[in-house]
């Protein structure tokens, strides 16, 4: 939940990718599908909670949380609901917006969620008192790190090691991205894009999302046992009447 890309590949298309940094004891065991509201998810599951940090639907969406809004915070629970829940209620709403505005937010630990909801890109913030909306421009590349991991100081060398790769690569696929959140960095295992601090936390797993105007693919890999889950999700895109 610490360093994800949004890296838009054409019209209706895009690679998402997330670097779960986490206590290894929370590492997913793999893809799940669940139903929602009418929706088809593929999600990897947290154990403890039961929730997620990455989702997608069938019905042209997606879910995706880092921990912290804008600046570190102090903990404190005990917390209404998980966060990772949370990422999943959101598909009971039938858009973003309804989310945003139908949804309780109380009781909720800060985070930042980026969201696709059928071609329109959000940044979203809670900051345990407002919501802060952002619409994104789906034309353009985007990295975020989470503030409770990474000073501002870390984050800004991260948006540098981005920029520098998409100098580098002209041509981008998926291998490509996965490079970069693969070896991205300057060798610093505290603060790379794989990043290990102690026997704390670490990168657990890496989840990557390519879009095409048909369909969702979701590709899991597990870096503590090396393994990899790939699955996808035929898209129904819903048309207006005059369509």
């Amino acid at each position: 939940m610490c360093t994800v890309t949004y890296i838009p590949t054409g019209k209706n298309k895009f690679i998402f990718t997330s670097n779960r940094d986490e206590a290894p004891k929370r590492s997913a065991t793999g893809m799940i599908g669940k139903e929602i509201d009418g929706k088809a998810l593929l999600y990897p599951q947290d154990p403890l909670a039961k929730g997620t940090w990455i989702s997608i639907s069938n019905k042209n969406q997606l879910v995706c949380i880092l921990n912290g809004a804008f600046i570190k915070h102090k903990h404190q629970p005990p917390y209404r609901l998980s966060r990772g829940i949370m990422a999943l209620d959101f598909f009971n709403f039938p858009t973003a917006i309804d989310f945003f505005e139908k949804f309780d937010f109380d009781g909720i630990e800060s985070f930042t969620m980026i969201i696709f909801d059928d071609g329109k890109l959000y940044e979203f913030r809670w900051d345990e008192k407002e919501r802060h909306i952002f619409p994104l421009d789906i034309s353009k590349q985007y990295i975020w790190s989470s503030c409770t991991l990474y000073r501002p100081e870390w984050q800004e060398k991260r948006r540098t090691w981005f920029k520098d790769w998409q100098e580098k690569n002209k041509v981008i696929d998926q291998n490509a991205v996965l490079d970069f959140h693969k070896n991205g960095g300057e060798g610093h295992p505290n603060f790379d894009v794989v990043m290990k601090w102690k026997d704390l936390v670490r990168t657990t797993s890496i989840t990557s999302v390519l879009k095409n105007e048909k369909q969702m693919s979701m590709r899991y890999e597990d870096l503590l046992n090396g393994e990899i889950e790939e699955d996808t999700l035929p898209l129904v895109i819903q048309k207006m009447p005059n369509d």
